[in-house]
């Protein structure tokens, strides 16, 4: 499976026989290695205490990967939960970056622990999505390795059946979008849109990866009108599969009041701040006609 050019991969092997740069190995945060690991590692200093979640990592001997990698994922007991298997995966990979390798092997988190090998492939599938949607890497291939046939089996359908969903399903939408209804003195502030579909238009947009919904409304208010939003308040959230006629989008309405002084951005054609009394007069994009009639039905109760 290929996730931004980087080679996701599922093996059934020892993982101590693989020819990558760094592998996985759980311990507790205690970094107990026991007779196995310390046989091929380097023996070097290392901190003698790990946080929950936190990796440290050993120069490998006598095996093909030249890093060991430790999460802290167990803790005394030997028992782990799911947030410690996520921040052990992102760390993990961290220091992976920080190593400039560009191949990385995990076995299935948890498994010393019990935790259900299905859980297992999830999370780690989900921590690796994220982190390569979140960060620059070096990394050219990941492989999550089992040791025996049913859990390879388990991974390889869970592992690959999620990314289809996430990298295609997904992409399909709904797109979550932000429009502001932004009330002056004399009006409601427009725009002329430049581009398809035409009309007048509340200003707004889509959500980016990592913003609220009231971020991204005062984000795309700025671009488009030049204006700070202040007293952001949530109107209602539209979702009809035909409200856009490109894509479904799912779109909340802000009213808020604004600072500055209007003017449009590169994207649009014009600006109007039209008179309350006016707003049912023009056409509109999108369904945002039917938005106004909401809105002005709300303002009247005022």
């Amino acid at each position: 499976m290929k996730i931004k050019n980087i080679k996701l991969d599922i093996k059934k092997l020892d993982i101590f026989k693989l020819s990558v740069e760094g592998i996985v190995c759980p311990v507790d945060n205690n970094i107990s290695l026991g007779p196995f690991l310390s046989s091929i590692v380097k023996k070097e200093r290392i901190q003698e205490h790990l946080r929950p979640g936190a990796s440290a990592y050993l120069k490998a001997r006598g095996i093909k990967a030249k890093y060991v990698i430790l999460p802290a994922i167990y803790d005394a007991y030997g028992k782990t939960d799911e947030m410690k298997m996520r921040v052990s995966c992102h760390t993990a990979l961290k220091i992976a970056d920080r190593l400039k390798l560009k191949s990385i092997a995990f076995p299935p988190l948890g498994e010393k622990a019990g935790f259900p090998p299905v859980g297992a492939a999830k999370i780690m599938t989900q921590e690796v999505l994220k982190y390569l949607r979140e960060n620059e890497t070096r990394l050219q291939k990941i492989i999550f390795c089992l040791y025996d046939n049913k859990t390879y089996k388990l991974f390889d359908k869970t592992v690959r059946s999620y990314v289809e969903h996430i990298l295609y399903k997904f992409s399909e939408g709904p797109f979550v979008t932000v429009d502001a209804i932004i009330e002056l003195k004399k009006g409601v502030i427009l725009i002329e849109r430049s581009n398809p579909p035409y009309g007048l238009a509340l200003p707004g947009g889509f959500v980016d990866y990592g913003e609220s919904l009231e971020e991204a409304v005062a984000r795309e208010a700025k671009e488009e009108t030049n204006m700070r939003l202040t007293n952001l308040r949530q109107f209602h959230t539209y979702s009809k599969p035909d409200r856009d006629p490109r894509f479904h989008t799912i779109g909340t309405v802000f009213i808020a009041q604004a600072t500055g002084i209007p003017r449009f951005g590169d994207d649009a054609q014009g600006l109007k701040v039209i008179p309350y009394k006016d707003l049912l007069k023009y056409n509109y994009a999108f369904d945002h006609k039917n938005i106004i009639k909401d809105y002005l039905i709300s303002r009247a109760k005022r």
